[in-house]
């Protein structure tokens, strides 16, 4: 495999946020899934790699060897943003995780997930799946993290579910942060002027332009360029406004205004992308793809460093503590 350690599978792909990441971290994807057609057209852009396969996971019956299995499968209705129900079977798509793991027995996995599945109210959802991978014979760990804490310039907590096959004797351990305010000993955070100065001339075609509606206003959306930016999301209309934009001050309960001059705008699909942590955001600059489904694509990928991170504590734990 080259430079590479470890093989692995990508289900749930998207446009390759982890491939990337844990390429980084010496992880070969081997090959991957998606069930939408805009992300695999901008997966095999971001990832260099054409060998997915785009296709309802329901519907594949047999998956190649790999030493790893990864995933991010969909959790919707336990998001703390947009629609929630936790009737939508959407998700119950861990199963299908479940079935490949049992099929492909890989050495260790990882999954990502919505913060929101911690929380007692979705606590069944989260054991319902610890339960399984354990009984398919893994020691499972699970942690909240942050990004930011990993070099990301920005607020994004997650769930991560890291399980190593039984038969190892190995536990996972999650990474310390990289990264913490002034008097942490650590990296300072990375902000929003390190990462996209050089992108903040955006094309007009680069974002969304419509008026900002009263939900956008409900809350302070607006990040300056020395703080981390707020979570990137998947649909355009809601996407935070640019550093340049006027700063806005809170009127009452739910309402805020612009408090100077200057036009607002949200971020182009092109900060959002580097915001994300890929290091190639052009990437995207893929025309068949529409614009508002590059906003989707990137607002649902899991953050390359992150993934980095964790890639690089699990294949450093399956070695032993040294590197073949």
């Amino acid at each position: 495999m080259g430079k590479h350690l470890y093989s692995a599978i990508s289900l749930f792909a998207g446009c390759g946020g982890s491939d990337v990441g844990l390429a980084a971290a010496g992880i070969a994807t081997v090959w991957a899934n998606e069930i939408q057609p805009y992300a695999c057209a901008l997966y095999k852009r971001v990832t260099s790699n054409s060998n997915i396969h785009c296709a309802d996971i329901r519907e594949i019956a047999k998956f190649p060897a790999a030493d790893i299995l990864y995933g991010c499968y969909p959790c919707q209705g336990y998001s703390q943003g947009g629609r929630r129900s936790d009737k939508d079977p959407i998700n119950y798509l861990y199963r299908e995780f479940d079935r490949a793991l049992r099929l492909i027995r890989p050495v260790a996995f990882i999954v990502e997930n919505v913060d929101g599945m911690r929380f007692a109210q979705n606590r069944p959802l989260l054991n319902a799946q610890l339960t399984r991978f354990r009984s398919a014979g893994y020691r499972v760990t699970w942690q909240r993290v942050d990004a930011k804490d990993y070099g990301l310039a920005q607020d994004r907590k997650r769930i991560l579910l890291v399980g190593i096959r039984s038969s190892e004797k190995k536990t996972f351990v999650f990474p310390e942060p990289t990264h913490g305010p002034p008097g942490s000993g650590l990296a300072p955070f990375t902000t929003l002027r390190d990462i996209i100065w050089d992108l903040r001339d955006a094309p007009p075609d680069s974002f969304n332009s419509e008026p900002l509606h009263w939900y956008y206003l409900s809350r302070n959306r607006r990040r300056a360029w020395d703080e981390q930016a707020r979570c990137v999301v998947a649909h355009w209309r809601h996407v935070s406004l640019h550093p340049d934009s006027p700063r806005l001050r809170r009127i009452n309960t739910d309402k805020w205004a612009f408090a100077g001059k200057g036009t607002p705008r949200r971020l182009s699909y092109l900060e959002c992308a580097a915001l994300q942590g890929f290091p190639n955001p052009h990437a995207f600059d893929e025309p068949t793809v529409p614009i508002r489904e590059r906003f989707r694509a990137i607002g649902n990928a899991v953050p390359p460093p992150l993934f980095k991170a964790v890639g690089a504590a699990l294949t450093t734990l399956l070695l032993g503590g040294s590197r073949k």
